[in-house]
């Protein structure tokens, strides 16, 4: 190699040769940086927490920082600067300012990577992660399925006393995690994915199973705002309608009595015949009539008909007379000649010299209090 210095080399010539070198450089380090990472997308891996903002954060995966949004973090957890974080790599993109990598907490590749880092089984694939349905934060479900006989599945997931899903368990934050055995039927699998909670019959009608439960069971099987049977549809890909055994027994019964519409028609079978009835009453009427008439049946039957108007017009009868009787009853008993002793015994009574009146005055007003006698008629 021999150094050579161009004759007409100036100051702006050397300082456009040096970007132009530094460009080359950084796009060669970008290109570098997006072949590293552009194929362990969905893997796992250990990062600090460089800056946080409202709505993302930036981690620190060594050569980049990738940004971590606010939809892939978990809403349980609180980020600090200096924080280790193990991610999964959700994207890598290129742009103009460089790659782009985008990181995720919440996503169920996560849970599937670090099953594989805490369990040799299922890194080995001895063990296999059939399907996992995840909340962030708060519950998830993993199938497990084992390839090899003998093995039990859930053990190997599990560990000697818990030790292995209680890393996974301390590295998530505390989100619940269950392992269930996986199964190709569909009934048994979705009994399976209802765990803890005991399952006594499930019906499989298109995409909708139903299952019934023991009454004291039916919270259980539900779980916290509905999130355990939540999980399991997700697990099964499968609607799942939830009854209590004392809601299918009702069911049933309701099913086996028979319809209101049944029992209506019963009942207007029976009202049919009742008009046939009414038409055969009219019957002796027709009789009467065809008998062929005389002189002497008619005057009997007008003789009963006339008394009828008479009986009606002398009901009124009574009541004008006794109106009138006591009218004139109380004219007999107080005639006008009473009112004359009662308007004598009114005059004033002279007072006293003590405001007390005098003897002939208490004897004249003992008088006007006694009333006359009144004589009525005997004809009256």
């Amino acid at each position: 190699m021999v150094e050579a210095t161009p004759s007409n080399a100036g100051r702006i010539a050397a300082q456009t040769a040096k970007q132009v070198i530094l460009q080359r450089l950084h796009d060669a380090e970008h290109s570098a940086i997006l072949e590293e990472y552009a194929g362990k997308e969905s893997d796992i891996i250990t990062g600090l927490v460089q800056r946080i903002e409202p709505k993302q954060a930036f981690i620190n995966i060594g050569r980049t920082e990738a940004i971590l949004p606010a939809s892939e973090q978990m809403h349980n957890e609180r980020y600090r600067v200096g924080q280790r974080l193990k991610v999964c790599i959700l994207e890598v993109a290129r742009t103009s300012k460089g790659p782009r990598v985008v990181v995720s907490r919440s996503h169920p590749d996560l849970l599937r990577r670090l099953f594989e880092l805490e369990v040799p089984e299922v890194f080995n694939g001895i063990v296999e992660i059939k399907a996992i349905a995840r909340e962030a934060g708060y519950r998830s479900k993993v199938a497990v399925a084992a390839r090899q006989e003998g093995i039990d599945p859930v053990g190997c997931c599990v560990g000697l006393r818990g030790i292995r899903i209680q890393n996974i368990v301390s590295e998530l934050n505390g989100e619940k995690i269950d392992v269930v055995m996986w199964d190709p039927d569909v009934s048994v699998l979705i009994a399976n994915a209802l765990s803890p909670a005991q399952v006594l019959s499930v019906g499989l009608d298109t995409d909708i199973a139903t299952v019934i439960v023991p009454d004291r069971q039916l919270s259980l099987a539900i779980g916290k705002d509905g999130q355990n049977v939540r999980l399991a549809a997700k697990l099964t890909s499968c609607r799942v309608d939830i009854k209590s055994a004392s809601t299918a027994e009702a069911e049933r019964a309701a099913e086996a009595k028979p319809p209101a519409g049944a029992e209506e028609e019963a009942v207007s079978e029976e009202i049919e015949p009742v008009p046939v009835l009414e038409e055969a009453t009219p019957e002796p009427q027709a009789v009467v009539e065809e008998q062929p008439s005389t002189e002497t049946e008619e005057e009997p039957v007008s003789e009963e008909i006339e008394p009828v108007p008479v009986l009606r017009e002398a009901t009124p009868a009574p009541r004008a007379v006794a109106h009138k009787s006591q009218i004139r009853f109380a004219e007999d008993i107080f005639p006008t000649g009473i009112i004359k002793p009662r308007d004598k015994s009114r005059k004033k009574k002279k007072k006293g010299a003590h405001g007390r009146t005098g003897a002939d005055d208490s004897a004249g007003f003992r008088k006007a209090r006694q009333v006359p006698e009144i004589k009525v008629n005997d004809k009256v």
